[in-house]
């Protein structure tokens, strides 16, 4: 009789956890579809902010993000092969996900920046000031830094040369050392600073040590950080040349010159 009692109070413990189990399960994928909305506004609110942010305008936006980049920021999808303006969703562009697809992406040639495969569109963003002028074109960037992808903003002048800002996004690096890509005292050493020379390739780096004053290619590298000052270099040197946004800057820079980029 006590075998029976004990197999019955088995069974209902057994059940009751299962039923636990499933009551959970439930709530984790309602809260996940719940809060994916939320998730995803905040994401964009963040793309939105560094954006601003490369183009100097994030202090005159104040807490009006959404007004601010709707009213000054245009974004234009490109074709990375022939720098060319295509149609295309911008809202829906998913960088990462266009790379992980062998069919919309491509394997460098020269893959200094430790890519594997780099999307063959891209979504870069024209940014206006108050006379409705072009003031900066914000690209985005990724590569390796020491630990994994490290993504984020380059604003340039309307000549796409001089730069505004190098703004990083989303990365995994140490704090003190590679992380130190997010310090304001470091972020200041870029405008200004010039990504071609006179033949027209990308020379832009981080020098260990320092640069040189009237280096306006040579950036202070991070101190302790030299595989991420090395990533940094890397990434922009890939995506200011040949497989990045070089025929892009090819194909528009003279018609920026002209009065503008339709």
């Amino acid at each position: 009789m006590s075998d029976t009692k004990n197999k019955e109070t088995f069974g209902k413990t057994v059940i009751f956890v299962f039923i636990i189990c499933l009551v959970c399960a439930a709530l984790v994928s309602i809260s996940a579809v719940g809060l994916k909305p939320l998730q995803q506004a905040n994401k964009l609110l963040d793309k939105q902010t560094k954006i601003l942010e490369a183009s100097g305008l994030l202090e005159k936006a104040g807490s009006d993000i959404v007004g601010t980049y709707g009213k000054f920021v245009t974004a234009k999808m490109i074709d990375l092969k022939t720098g060319s303006i295509i149609d295309g969703n911008t809202d829906m562009f998913d960088e990462r996900s266009d790379s992980r697809d062998a069919n919309k992406s491509t394997k460098p040639e020269n893959d200094m920046a430790g890519l594997s495969r780099r999307a063959d569109r891209a979504v870069i963003y024209l940014v206006k000031n108050d006379a409705g002028q072009l003031d900066t074109i914000v690209l985005p960037i990724v590569g390796s830094g020491l630990w994994d992808l490290m993504y984020g903003f380059v604003g340039l002048a309307p000549d796409l040369n001089t730069v505004r800002s190098v703004v990083y996004s989303d990365l995994k690096e140490t704090p003190g050392l590679g992380a130190e890509v997010l310090n304001p005292k470091w972020k200041a050493l870029w405008p200004g600073k010039k990504m071609y020379n006179e033949q027209g390739e990308p020379v832009i780096k981080l020098v260990k040590g320092g640069a040189k004053k009237g280096d306006v290619h040579g950036v202070d590298a991070l101190s302790g950080a030299t595989l991420t000052s090395n990533g940094v270099t890397k990434t922009l040197q890939f995506w200011l040349g040949d497989e990045g946004y070089g025929p892009f800057v090819k194909v528009n820079r003279e018609q920026i010159r002209n009065g503008g980029l339709n």
